[in-house]
């Protein structure tokens, strides 16, 4: 098959892309670079996966079979940063890359997240719950566009026939998140591996639930093959714990003798974020494989070389 994805530069698109094309598809990757990198995709096959530096909103027309909109920063260091970036990536981007698969009889995926629930007052979050978001909040550029994104995705197929389906992507974590984008992973695993104390938001008592990369790109895939038009799908690992528990976790594991520090908390800090995947297991046939163990070893092994890198460079 031949698929477009939009933000396939990024941490979890070059992860789908790569997944994608051992499958035996031809990729086109649409990405700005803004926050993602060419160095994501270097290991791949170039004649089966082509790179196009270009903002969403200006995606290149052509036949698709497969149509991903992965494009937009995802953590609060990048969206903060880029903010109207972001806001117009999930609405003018996503009319575009919808119109683009209308044209060509393509499926379209939108790849939504969790914020779309804002700090939620149902725990797990289902599909049907609508949420709790402050819409000019510090992260409303994010959750916000998020929840505009899918509304004009649903409009599409409900008023234009289009086969176009949402995942929310919770928290994920693995090889290839960048080690400052802000976010709890990468924040904690690159100061444990320096040695550095890690830097815990208010009591360490809210919760999260991580799920490796890989198993999100298999998520994504099985919702676009298997996953019904105009639906909705939490892609997550069902595992809740405490973000100290997670900073402890992370420092075993890296075998580091770093310690936790408690900072002021953020703005408007989710205390509690776990999705219900019942329905992805149900309809998609998908769960996570990958134990918080396994995940933890692989990522700071790659951290551990790309600090390696990074030291030799200087």
């Amino acid at each position: 098959m031949r698929v477009l994805v939009a933000g396939g530069a990024g941490f979890v698109g070059s992860h789908l892309v790569e997944a994608l094309a051992a499958h035996g598809d031809d990729v086109l990757v649409v990405d700005n670079l803004l926050t993602g990198t060419a160095a994501n995709l270097a290991h791949l096959d170039r004649e089966r996966v082509t790179l196009i530096e270009r903002d969403v909103e200006d995606a290149p027309d052509g036949a698709f079979d497969r149509v991903y909109h992965l494009a937009s920063p995802a953590s609060p260091e990048a969206y903060g940063r880029h903010q109207v970036a972001t806001l117009s990536a999930n609405s003018d981007g996503t009319r575009r890359l919808l119109d683009i698969a209308e044209a060509g009889g393509a499926r379209f995926l939108l790849a939504s997240t969790s914020e779309v629930y804002g700090d939620p007052l149902e725990h797990p979050q289902r599909e049907t719950y609508w949420g709790n978001v402050d819409p000019i909040g510090p992260r409303s550029m994010y959750d916000e566009g998020k929840r505009f994104a899918e509304a004009l995705t649903v409009a599409y197929v409900r008023e234009r026939g289009a086969d176009a389906r949402i995942v929310r992507i919770f928290n994920a974590y693995g090889p290839r998140m960048q080690l400052a984008d802000g976010r709890m992973p990468s924040t904690f695993i690159a100061a444990a591996l320096r040695g550095d104390v890690l830097p815990v938001h208010g009591d360490g008592t809210q919760t999260r639930s991580l799920c490796y990369v890989k198993d999100t790109a298999r998520g994504l895939c099985d919702a676009m093959e298997r996953g019904r038009s105009g639906e909705v799908y939490n892609i997550g690992r069902p595992d809740e714990f405490t973000v100290h528990e997670f900073a402890r976790r992370v420092i075993e594991a890296a075998e580091s003798s770093s310690t936790v520090e408690f900072i002021p908390a953020r703005p408007q800090e989710i205390q509690r974020r776990c999705p219900d995947a019942t329905k992805a297991r149900r309809e998609l046939g998908w769960t996570p494989q990958t134990t918080l163990d396994q995940g933890l070893r692989d990522t700071i092994a790659w951290y551990r070389a790309a600090i390696d890198q990074i030291m030799v460079g200087r």
